[in-house]
């Protein structure tokens, strides 16, 4: 059985009659937990890419952050209403609304599911920026390898070592790999642009930098572009809608948020285990553990309070060169609004079901959703026209950095243990 809950009748006797009781809906086995993986891992790799295609649309990305905010906290609210409510409550498991009560004995997990939180909005807020300077591809390898080399070494000891070490040390090395590929294939790729920019005038390299900044802001529909993916005049199109302007510009900027996106990313998901598991023996004893769902829905509500406080600020003081917006300018803006809203709520779904998967087999083997990259690169190829028309040496990096980034996944999943 995957899951247990509806389908988990129980007869009890109960003065003279016959009850039906149900156990609280959670994931138990291994396949039920492989099973939310792998759906955790479609939406998570395809929610940067309706950020990124926002963006390169014109629309600001602290309007875009604001309405994904909205419904990243909307889908932790629908799940602990849901399967936090089914079943009866218990003691040991109490259900989602009876947790919420018992705020002033279990604060100690909550500040923990916050915390984790904190640090996810900040990974989530910087890899917006990041996408801009190295592109979806490289940007969603470097971070999910070290939030895997250093979150999936942190949750094995913290789940008391159930997961296969023999196994999860060695796919842990295949992400390590995969970041100094990522880095090359961001390397080589940043050459082969360099020499289709030399090709063109200078005239039009500098009229891309100084484009109008309110026509960069508008829609820039498909069926308007002129230019092939892959080729100079696209990127000089690309520069001039988008809303982050990258031209003149060091990539190295790019690298290092990405590399404080991926610190950010690599501390969520340990925290998150603490709340949900008191390893560190927080709570009074005979307090129960948080259950997934409540340290999920306290876990969404610091996202959210931290990435509006974040962006309300960034609408006043924007950041890398953006054009200054208000609260009423937001409000008005409608142009990507659904995406945007849709891009939340992949993400708010994909972390509750890695976190579903995780209580059952072990965060350590959870992080294999960091393999969210190769649903992202599909995205970035075949949406965005990332790596047309480059060189064989990037093509040759971008492909060993794939089939590593296979094997590393692989070799995690292969590792699941089972909580008792």
């Amino acid at each position: 059985m995957i899951f247990s809950g509806i389908p988990s009748l129980v007869i009890l006797p109960t003065e003279g009659i016959i009850g039906i009781a149900l156990k609280m809906y959670v994931v138990e086995s291994k396949g039920g937990a492989i099973a939310c993986m792998l759906l955790a891992l479609f939406f998570l790799g395809t929610w940067p890419a309706v950020m990124t295609l926002l963006e390169r649309r014109g629309r600001l990305p602290q309007h875009t952050y604001l309405d994904y905010s909205i419904t990243n906290l909307l889908a932790a609210v629908i799940i602990a209403f849901t399967f936090g409510e089914i079943g009866k409550s218990t003691h040991e498991a109490p259900n989602f609304s009876t947790q919420l009560s018992q705020l002033s004995d279990n604060w100690p997990s909550v500040m923990f599911a916050m915390a984790g939180g904190v640090v996810l909005s900040l990974g989530n807020l910087s890899t917006q920026y990041a996408w801009a300077f190295v592109g979806l591809s490289v940007t969603e390898v470097i971070t999910a390898s070290i939030t895997v080399v250093i979150g999936t070494t942190l949750n094995y000891f913290l789940d008391d070592k159930i997961n296969n070490a023999k196994i999860l040390f060695p796919g842990v090395g295949c992400f390590l790999i995969a970041v100094c590929l990522a880095s090359a294939v961001h390397s080589s790729n940043a050459d082969d642009n360099r020499a289709k920019l030399s090709c063109l005038p200078s005239d039009d390299k500098h009229r891309s930098v100084a484009a109008d900044i309110t026509q960069s802001r508008e829609a820039f529909p498909v069926k308007e572009r002129k230019a092939k993916f892959g080729t100079a005049d696209f990127l000089v199109e690309l520069e001039n809608r988008r809303a982050i302007k990258v031209f003149g510009k060091s990539t190295l900027i790019g690298l290092a948020i990405t590399f404080f996106a991926g610190l950010c990313f690599s501390l969520f998901s340990p925290a998150f285990n603490l709340a949900s598991n008191d390893q560190w023996h927080t709570l009074k004893k005979g307090v129960p553990n948080l259950v997934v769902y409540t340290a999920f829905f306290w876990f969404s509500v610091s996202c959210f309070v931290l990435a509006i406080i974040l962006n309300v600020t960034f609408l006043y003081h924007p950041v890398l060169d953006l054009p200054r917006s208000s609260l009423k300018a937001y409000i008005n803006d409608w142009n990507g609004r659904g995406w945007a809203f849709l891009a939340g709520l992949l993400c708010g779904f994909g972390n509750g079901l890695q976190f579903m998967g995780g209580q059952a087999a072990g965060y350590a083997a959870a992080d294999a959703v960091q393999a969210l990259p190769l649903v992202s690169t599909f995205w970035g190829i075949l949406l965005f026209g990332e790596y047309r028309k480059s060189s064989r040496r990037t093509y040759v990096f971008l492909a060993s950095m794939l089939l590593m980034f296979i094997v590393a996944v692989a070799v995690l999943m292969a590792s699941a243990g089972h909580r008792k």
